[in-house]
């Protein structure tokens, strides 16, 4: 998400993320799948963004709370979901009176840096036995943009560094069991995702996911940073009129002690 290391750095416009970046949460239908929701369960999404997923999640039976940090999230998921509960939080320090059966999350924890503080209240939220079902960025997740933005902006004296935190299998298994959180399940996997948009896909990504990557450079600037990047990247990115990024992902399944 950003600089701020939580949802809220990033300047999210609700709109334009549902409008334009709808493949965030079309791939997540298969982590939904992963979770297997059940009727009766109690289960929070965390990083909820538009509420999607949560809606979907609740189609099984299950009493779902949507919870995000990005108010514009928040206010969208509640105006088009009014049968859900949406919770205006942050994921490092959330709390709620009832215990969880599980906490999902997708495409949302990469962009906290205190993954301690957000495994902390996941724990705390879980009920013993809970399960905790997460994707997120992995290791190399978009390599060649942060490279490709970087360049562009070193060459014009600009120091720029990746705002996400992007696990391997093994960091994150090991930081789920040292929160007291058994880890089931950990695949790493490419997975190249054709980006909305056509020739203008990849700086529609910058400008929605971009705030904090291009925080070092002065807006006055960033378009002609973005034509750099997009030129150092067409060969390799640009396939048939669509900008296809680099993606991968970590899926996890761990359960709570």
């Amino acid at each position: 998400m950003d600089e701020s290391n939580d949802r809220t750095g990033n300047e999210w416009d609700a709109d334009a993320y549902d409008d334009g970046h709808s493949f965030v949460f079309e791939y997540g239908e298969r982590v939904v799948d992963l979770l297997e929701p059940d009727e009766g369960e109690r289960i929070l999404d965390l990083g909820c963004g538009t509420g999607h997923l949560t809606a979907r999640i609740a189609e099984s039976g299950a009493t779902v709370v949507g919870l995000d940090a990005a108010e514009p999230m928040v206010a969208e998921a509640r105006e088009r979901y009014p049968d859900c509960e949406f919770v205006h939080a942050d994921a490092r320090s959330f709390s709620f009176d009832r215990p969880f059966d599980a906490v999902f999350s997708n495409a949302a924890l990469h962009w906290i840096h205190d993954q301690d503080a957000v495994l902390d209240s996941v724990t705390d939220a879980l009920r013993p036995g809970g399960r905790f079902v997460a994707e997120l960025g992995g290791a190399g997740n978009v390599a060649a943009i942060v490279g490709a933005v970087r360049e562009e902006a070193a060459a014009r004296g600009y120091d720029v560094d990746s705002p996400w935190y992007f696990p391997s299998v093994g960091e994150y298994a090991t930081r789920l069991e040292s929160h007291g959180l058994e880890t089931r399940y950990a695949r790493l996997f490419d997975r190249p995702t054709d980006l909305d948009d056509g020739a203008d896909g990849l700086a529609n990504w910058l400008e929605m996911f971009g705030d904090g990557l291009l925080s070092a450079v002065p807006e006055g600037e960033r378009s002609a940073v973005v034509a750099g990047v997009e030129a150092r990247l067409r060969d390799d990115l640009f396939r048939e009129g669509t900008w296809v990024a680099d993606y991968r992902r970590l899926r996890v399944v761990a359960h709570a002690e």
